[in-house]
């Protein structure tokens, strides 16, 4: 299988590494010395907002994956192996929301991305691994503190033990965004009707907008390995986090109708037609997982990589990546805009059988923004 790859980091710098979706040993998570993530020179780091020390929101948690925000500033952060919605509210006290029936912990599936529509703060939406061995989409009432039931929008998405995708947002349009992943059949990417290696957009009913790129599909784009961060820029362009395999993790900006290149191009340089990322880092530095968007500066959680990247985007185009809080909080999972705009909360992954804990872990944390 042909893998076309960046020329901007010597491959020298890389041998031996790889990254399964988010992956390793303890003892394999260290980045590698001397190598750097790519962008464009735009972008001065100067003006780049400074990023505060990291403060605990809540710990002890189960492998937090999602988080969703309320209009009061409530939390719903979700736990991946035991599908538990843990409400955190606006004094930092945490109380159950409930546990979506039908959760699998199949690997790195489980309870993933949650997502919540500023219009309707009654509606919860989740991306699961089901018992019904695949991923969904479902909606859920949330009424006095309490998630209700469980109500299909999309099922069928491919489930494994690994890249399951599972990030969801709701967008500026109003409609559902789907991260998905291959599943580890990479050849789902570039099958148009396959829903794994796909971003995904339907309507919040679970119908299919009529301007989706390919009628009567909900897929977006394509030719994805493992999609779990998802946000949109000031102008609403979506951008992506995407896991490579043995050479470049990547920042996309997403293309409507796009072929993202995988499994025929990993990295800058495929062939004529790929959608080129704006952003790949070598896999030990990354692992990139949650993604968040302030004043169109992105932030990159990183599992292996055990680091924040921050990431300025200028006139639609990504600049030169930054390195913060580098291994501060160990693996980086989420990434989500506090609702006060003036900062970040971030989930860490160190249960989750790949890190190393440490006490408290795992933890949400929230860092200011300060310019």
């Amino acid at each position: 299988m042909r893998r076309a790859v960046s020329v901007a980091v010597s491959v020298a710098l890389l041998a031996g590494l790889g990254s399964c979706s988010d992956p390793g040993s303890p003892a394999a998570e260290q980045p590698t010395a001397g190598a750097a993530a790519t962008g464009t020179p735009s972008g001065s780091a100067e003006r780049l907002p400074a990023v505060g020390r990291p403060i605990d929101v809540t710990t002890g948690l189960q492998v937090p994956w999602g988080v969703a925000f309320l209009p009061d500033a409530t939390a719903l952060v979700a736990e991946r192996p035991t599908g538990r919605v843990v409400r955190i509210g606006p004094d930092g006290g945490t109380t159950e929301a409930g546990t979506v029936p039908g959760v699998r912990a199949l690997g790195e599936g489980g309870l993933l991305g949650l997502a919540v529509a500023p219009d309707d703060p009654g509606t919860v939406f989740a991306y699961f691994t089901s018992t019904d061995d695949d991923n969904r989409v479902v909606r859920m009432r949330y009424r006095d503190g309490r998630l209700g039931e469980a109500v299909p929008l999309l099922t069928g998405i491919p489930a494994a033990g690994n890249h399951n995708g599972g990030r969801i947002v709701v967008g500026p349009d109003g409609n559902l965004w789907i991260g998905t992943g291959d599943a580890g059949r990479s050849e789902q990417a570039q099958d148009r009707q396959a829903l794994g290696g796909k971003i995904l957009r339907i309507r919040r009913d679970g119908s299919l907008p009529a301007d989706n790129p390919f009628p009567g599909s909900p897929v977006w784009s394509y030719g994805h390995r493992n999609v779990q961060g998802l946000a949109f820029d000031s102008t609403g362009q979506l951008w992506a986090t995407e896991f490579g395999q043995n050479t470049w993790d990547e920042l996309n900006k997403v293309v409507k109708g796009g072929n993202h290149g995988w499994p025929e191009a990993e990295g800058r340089g495929g062939p004529d037609g790929f959608v080129d990322p704006q952003v790949v880092w070598p896999t030990a530095d990354a692992s990139p997982s949650g993604l968040a968007i302030v004043d169109d500066v992105a932030y990159v959680g990183a599992l292996r990589g055990t680091r924040l990247w921050q990431v300025p985007l200028t006139g639609g185009v990504a600049g030169r990546p930054v390195a913060l809080l580098d291994g501060a909080l160990g693996r980086l999972r989420t990434v989500v805009a506090a609702p006060d705009g003036a900062g970040l909360w971030l989930t860490t992954s160190n249960t989750d059988g790949r890190g190393s804990p440490r006490e408290g872990d795992d933890r949400v944390v929230r860092v200011a923004l300060r310019r």
